[in-house]
């Protein structure tokens, strides 16, 4: 099994030949505004299109779903709802949800093995979220590595 690539980079700019996923967290209250969701909208208006129209129908708008977003040829990004509203609740835990997390890469793990592409991203989960790599780590290995489909993790400089 192969390890996670990680780089200095810009995960809005990910290196390599072929298809690419980009992906990131949303929260499950539509809120976009902070956060790597910024460099995302930057780029391109889609994403953040997509994932407001998808909060408004309500249809599979749920924690541990994902949506993914042609942006590119080639290249698609993936809100995956893993955060729960966008502050630490009454009881002191973050917003990060772990479980719609994996849950989420398993989607994108089936979209990545029916069109061979790679996967990129921040490390996810850790910012806004307060999650740890230490836990969203082994749920790329589990979701995504075992089966075959290379992670690349960016650290912006």
């Amino acid at each position: 099994m192969s390890e996670i690539r990680y780089m200095q980079g810009d995960a809005t700019q990910p290196v390599g030949d072929g298809e690419k996923i980009i992906v990131h967290i949303c929260n499950d209250i539509g809120r976009w505004g902070k956060g790597f969701v910024l460099a995302l909208s930057a780029r391109w208006p889609q994403p953040e299109k997509q994932f407001r129209d998808w909060y408004a129908s309500g249809e599979n708008f749920a924690l541990g779903n994902a949506q993914l977003v042609a942006v590119e040829p080639q290249l698609w990004v993936a809100n995956v709802i893993g955060q729960h509203k966008i502050t630490n609740g009454k009881d002191g835990l973050p917003p990060v949800r772990y479980e719609a997390i994996q849950e989420g890469l398993r989607q994108v793990a089936a979209f990545a093995a029916a069109h061979n592409a790679t996967v990129h991203m921040p490390r996810i989960g850790c910012g806004l979220a307060g999650g740890t790599w230490d836990k969203i780590a082994p749920l790329l290995q589990q979701e995504l590595m075992t089966k075959g489909i290379g992670v690349t993790v960016y650290d912006f400089k």
